[in-house]
């Protein structure tokens, strides 16, 4: 299936170009990706979303259906990230929770060939809800590729404390925002909101993205 792209473009010309991918349970056009793709683009980056073929099938079938296996998501992000190069322009990989974790699968072979810049991973998922011992952090220990991972400190698939003890590669960088869940939500005693954290965590990507560009 063709991918149908929502593209967040700058006022400008843009400076780089994000692909990104949603978590399990919402589409491209959620809350929580349509903020952080504006306030992206706002910052000169063209940001282009788009569904897997589960997700896209969810808006026409009516039934909400479960993602599909890794290995078919990881077979379609390939053909979406053929899609997204622009030459000239920078491309960055990245997405929310199950998307940031698929596109880290994909990272280094790409970073390798000279077609991917760096990658962002909003909210990864280190580990299933509530099975701290079954990580998904093998891949990252060796992680070539420049990153950013952005998490929330209280989030249940990586705390602070979790993540902070994990063998990850120095290519990796982390963003902590204070108290925010996996959707970057924090209580309400901690001081921030939650649109608080969706702009830091939009404003460390694009720092991010802007700095690694012109690596």
């Amino acid at each position: 299936m063709t991918p149908d792209f929502l593209v967040d473009s700058p006022p400008g010309e843009p400076e780089a170009r994000f692909l990104f991918a949603h978590g399990a349970g919402a589409a491209m056009d959620s809350e929580f990706m349509a903020a952080i793709s504006a306030a992206l683009a706002e910052r000169g980056i063209e940001v282009l979303r788009f569904e897997f073929p589960y997700m896209a099938q969810r808006r026409t079938g009516g039934s909400r259906r479960p993602p599909n296996p890794m290995p078919q998501l990881l077979e379609y992000f390939r053909e979406v990230l053929a899609q997204a190069r622009k030459p000239g322009l920078p491309l960055f990989i990245g997405g929310k929770s199950m998307g940031g974790r698929a596109a880290s699968l994909l990272a280094d072979e790409y970073f390798g060939k000279g077609a991917v810049a760096g990658l962002v991973c909003f909210g990864y998922p280190f580990h299933p809800r509530g099975k701290p011992e079954k990580l998904r952090t093998a891949h990252l220990a060796e992680l070539g590729c420049p990153a950013l991972v952005v998490q929330g400190t209280r989030d249940p698939l990586g705390n602070r404390e979790e993540v902070e003890a994990y063998a990850l590669s120095p290519a990796i960088r982390l963003h902590w925002l204070e108290d925010g869940d996996h959707d970057f939500k924090p209580r309400r005693a901690s001081g921030f909101t939650r649109e608080q954290h969706w702009q830091s965590a939009a404003a460390a990507a694009a720092g991010f993205i802007l700095r690694s560009r012109e690596s």
